[in-house]
C-alpha cells in the first residue's frame, strides 16, 4: 500500500499544487464518473443483521496463516483457492480475472482478481472492495535485513478482506433489495520498493506513477461484466488496527461526497465518531482511484493518522506498522472490524 510523497514541483503540476502521498496512480480520474446514481434516498430505516466480528477475525487470521499472499506464490494461490470456495459457499456467483502484469522491476506477475456477486439479476448494484495481495517487502521495516521478506499483511490486505467475507456470509443469510458486488483486487501491494535504484524508480506516465494498484487498474479498463454498473463503491483498506483513524480522504469527497458522508453519518449514528473523523485528508491514490476512473464512484475507508496542513488539507502519514513486519495479526482489533463491518452492513441494507 502507498509508500511515497511526490515532490512538490511534480505535483505542483500534476494536481495544482495539493502534495499528495501515493503508492499508485494512473491518468486523472473522469470528473464525479458522469453516469453514476446518487445513494439512494430511504424513508423508514432498516436495521441490519449483527456483524460478527469474531467470524470476521478468523477470516483475517486465516489469510495470515497461509502466509505473505504475494502473487505467484503457493501462499497466494492458496489463498485465493480458498476465498472463492468460501465466496461459493455463501452463494455469491464468482467470477475470476486471470491475468499477467509487470512490476516496477519489469517482472512479469499473474494477477488474479476475484469477483463475487450477490443476486448478480438485479440491476440495483452497490459495490465493495479491497486488495488481497500483500506486500514483498518489508522496505519501512528499521531493520534492513528485513527489507526483501514479505510481510503477513494483516492489517494492510487482510483486514479489507477479513470484513468483506463476513458480510458475504451475512448476505448469505439475510439477501439485501438490492445487488451486491464484492471485488477482491490483486496486485495492489507491489509498487516500487523503498530501497529501489535509480532505474527502477517510479516511470512517470503523463504525470503518473502506475506500479500499484495493479489489479484496480486492469479491472478499471476490463470490468468481469459488460456494461457493468453500480450505483457507488466503498474501498476498505487497513481497517482493522485497535488504533485506527478514517479521516475524509480528499479524492472520495471530491468525487462522492454524498455517499462518504453517508457512510460517516451513518457512522456516527452508530457510535463510532471516535473511529470516522470528521477531519479532511490530502488525497490517497489507491484502489477507488483506479473504480472512480473506471466509471463507478468510490469512496475509500483507510487508516490515516494526520499531521501537517498543506494548502488547506490535512497532511498524513500512515502507522507505523505500515509496510514493516510488525504488520501482524497482533495489531488487528476486533472492535475496529466490528465498526467497520456494522457500519457498512447498516448502508447496504438501507439501499
Amino acid at each position: 500500500m502507498k509508500a511515497k510523497q511526490i515532490g512538490a514541483i511534480a505535483l505542483i503540476g500534476i494536481f495544482l499544487g495539493s502534495t499528495i502521498y501515493i503508492g499508485c496512480n494512473d491518468d486523472q480520474q473522469s470528473k464525479k464518473s458522469q453516469g453514476s446514481q446518487q445513494p439512494k434516498e430511504t424513508k423508514k430505516e432498516i436495521t441490519a443483521p449483527t456483524f460478527s466480528a469474531d467470524t470476521s477475525y478468523a477470516y483475517v487470521k486465516k489469510q495470515v496463516d497461509f502466509g505473505p499472499r504475494v502473487p505467484g506464490s503457493e501462499s497466494h494461490t492458496r489463498c485465493g483457492d480458498w476465498m472463492v470456495s468460501r465466496l461459493k459457499s455463501f452463494g455469491a456467483s464468482v467470477i475470476e480475472q486471470n491475468t499477467n502484469l509487470k512490476t516496477f522491476e519489469g517482472k512479469s506477475i499473474p494477477v488474479r482478481n476475484i469477483i463475487a456477486a450477490f443476486s448478480p439479476e438485479k440491476k440495483n448494484r452497490v459495490l465493495l472492495c479491497a486488495h488481497w495481495d500483500s506486500r514483498p517487502f518489508s522496505d519501512k521495516d528499521k531493520d534492513q535485513g528485513l527489507w526483501k521478506k514479505p510481510i503477513d499483511g494483516a492489517n494492510d490486505g487482510g483486514s479489507g478482506v477479513g470484513v468483506l467475507m463476513e458480510i458475504g456470509r451475512q448476505l448469505s443469510l439475510m439477501p439485501t433489495d438490492i445487488g451486491v458486488d464484492l471485488i477482491f483486487f490483486d496486485a495492489e501491494d507491489l509498487g516500487t520498493a523503498e530501497f529501489a535504484k535509480d532505474g527502477e524508480k517510479e516511470i512517470l506516465n503523463d504525470g503518473y506513477t502506475t506500479s500499484w494498484c495493479l489489479g484496480s487498474q486492469y479491472w478499471g479498463k476490463n470490468k468481469h461484466v459488460p456494461n457493468y454498473n453500480a450505483r457507488f463503491g466503498i474501498l476498505l483498506d487497513m481497517v482493522g488496527a485497535a488504533d485506527a483513524t478514517f479521516n475524509k480522504e480528499h479524492y472520495s469527497m471530491e468525487y462522492a461526497p454524498d455517499v462518504m458522508n453517508l457512510v460517516w453519518n451513518t457512522a456516527s449514528k452508530m457510535g463510532f465518531n471516535a473511529l470516522f473523523t470528521s477531519e479532511e485528508v490530502e488525497g490517497v491514490v489507491d484502489d477507488h482511484f483506479f473504480v472512480t476512473r473506471g466509471g463507478i464512484r468510490c469512496i475509500d475507508i483507510i487508516d490515516t493518522r494526520s499531521q501537517i496542513m498543506t494548502m488547506g488539507l490535512g497532511g498524513y502519514k500512515f502507522a507505523n506498522y505500515h509496510h514493516t513486519h510488525n504488520d501482524n495479526i497482533s495489531i488487528i482489533d476486533k472492535n475496529t472490524l466490528q465498526a467497520v463491518g456494522q457500519t457498512l452492513m447498516q448502508v447496504i441494507y438501507n439501499q
